[in-house]
């Protein structure tokens, strides 16, 4: 009988330690369980899925997307050629930055560091955002009730970075949200900000203020 508790303890701690340590591929998706423990994920090509109430540290892969189930909790978050999506009251202790995908967060999730693409768009809803926003070709809607502790930054197009052709990105800023820093606009854009937002202040655009729950098409 002790024999058999003595084992079941091994196996305990053996599965607790095994949880926490890092995955590494080249080739190869990464999925974490829902409610474990893991160090951090780093694949080259591959997707990354992390279940539902999950802790990892950091997330990263080249070429693939990551998606973060709710109440999951990170380190920061990173792919090159991939979209990036967070369910509902996701946290992560870092940022999102992805080069060519696109960026949604669900309600209730808190970033500590900022949000960055360059070919890709970039979506908040209800979501605290520690630092700021920053894309070169990507539309940019920080939605309902967000909270952008920095600004917005539009860069302009590095051509030895973006191949795509030249367009205007929108910006949204939508009813109750909050953005804290400027608003740097490097290129010409459509800003729209809710009349119930407040922003900081706007350079290099017009912003175009609106009432309903949805802004207008350009």
């Amino acid at each position: 009988m002790k024999s058999q508790h003595l084992l079941l303890m091994v196996s305990l701690v053996c599965t607790s330690a095994w949880a926490n340590e890092d995955i590494s591929k080249v080739n190869g998706r990464i999925s974490a369980e829902a409610g474990q423990s893991y160090g951090a994920l780093d694949t080259v090509n591959g997707s990354i899925e992390i279940g539902a109430g999950a802790q990892t540290k950091s997330v990263e892969t080249v070429n693939g997307s990551i998606q973060i189930g709710e109440r999951a909790r990170t380190g920061g978050v990173s792919t090159v050629n991939g979209a990036i999506t967070l369910g509902q009251k996701v946290v992560v202790s870092g940022g999102l930055e992805t080069v060519n995908g696109s960026i949604l967060v669900e309600r209730g999730s808190q970033i500590s560091g900022g949000v960055e693409t360059v070919n890709g768009s970039i979506g908040l809803v209800e979501t605290e955002l520690g630092k700021g926003i920053e894309t070169v070709n990507g539309d940019i809607t920080v939605g309902v009730g967000s909270h952008v502790h920095g600004g917005i930054e539009v860069t302009k197009p590095n051509f030895s970075l973006s191949f795509k052709p030249s367009r205007k990105p929108r910006v949204v800023i939508g009813p109750n949200a909050v953005v804290d820093g400027q608003l740097q606009f490097e290129r010409e854009v459509s800003l729209y900000v809710h009349r119930t937002a407040r922003i900081g202040a706007v350079s290099g655009a017009t912003a175009r203020s609106f009432d309903s729950d949805v802004a207008p098409k350009d």
